[in-house]
């Protein structure tokens, strides 16, 4: 395994590298970029495609034997001994409607176990970071999940209903939205990091990839937080997820999962 040493100096890179590549999604940002349309449907830009190539420099740099997973670029295998996860712009859609809640994420995985997470919101000059027993941080303070611990008074978020109604969720949505005091669409990684900071409870999504995934579960799990799928596993590699306050998280599950009615 790392040392602390090890692991704070990948931290430091991490953070660099995603403070480097929202630099130049900024430069995009707001101002007309072209957008193409990929074979999943998804969108991409030249903002995308540079701030990956970016962070892969700076990894590839500094940690020349590590894995590089990324959405846009080449998708390595991963190694047990070392896997950097990165997605130089989560939440596109947002990104390309002039919508400042999309960010950087930057996460690293050895031996099965996430050791550090970094998302940065360029747009809205904040950074979440953590690492496996170092705490989480949001723009250099402590951060911490919300205290809240009856679903009534919670939080819920969501990128889209859409995918929910479309991949068979429907009913549990809504029966989320019932039990919940408010619901709003404040999604990508920002929902989940609205979570880890506080400003939220529950944050949904129906369908997930392992970039999508990286920083989000060391991040929540320092924030006192958890971030599973939805059967409860604490995981990046699942093909859904959920972030929640420890409080009400089984109680989320529990809706999740139930036989939709």
């Amino acid at each position: 395994m790392l040392s602390a040493l090890e692991l704070k100096n990948r931290l430091e890179i991490a953070q660099e590298a995603s403070w480097r590549a929202g630099r130049i999604t900024l430069e995009y940002f707001q101002a007309g970029v072209a957008v193409r349309t990929k074979t999943d449907g998804s969108p991409v830009t030249q903002a995308d495609i540079r701030a990956e190539e970016e962070i892969r420099h700076l990894l590839r740099q500094h940690f020349p034997h590590d894995a590089i997973v990324g959405e846009e670029g080449d998708q390595e295998r991963a190694r047990l001994e070392g896997t950097w996860y990165i997605d130089p712009i989560d939440g596109t859609r947002s990104f390309v409607c002039g919508v400042p809640f999309y960010g950087v994420l930057v996460a690293f995985e050895a031996y099965g176990e996430v050791l550090l997470g970094v998302v940065h919101f360029p747009a809205l000059q904040e950074v979440i970071w953590a690492a496996r027993g170092e705490g989480c941080y949001w723009n250099g303070r402590r951060a911490q999940v919300s205290s809240v611990s009856k679903l009534q008074d919670a939080v819920l978020l969501i990128t889209d209903t859409f995918h929910m109604e479309k991949l068979g969720h429907g009913p549990a949505w809504r029966r989320l939205c019932e039990a919940t005091k408010l619901q709003r669409t404040w999604g990508d990684a920002y929902g989940h990091m609205l979570v880890a900071t506080g400003r939220a409870e529950i944050m949904i999504d129906p369908r997930m990839n392992v970039w999508d995934c990286g920083p989000l579960l060391p991040i929540l799990s320092e924030a006192g937080g958890r971030f599973t799928d939805w059967n409860g596993n604490p995981t990046i590699h699942g093909e859904n997820a959920f972030s929640a306050n420890a409080a009400l998280h089984q109680e989320v599950q529990n809706l999740l999962t139930a036989t939709n009615s």
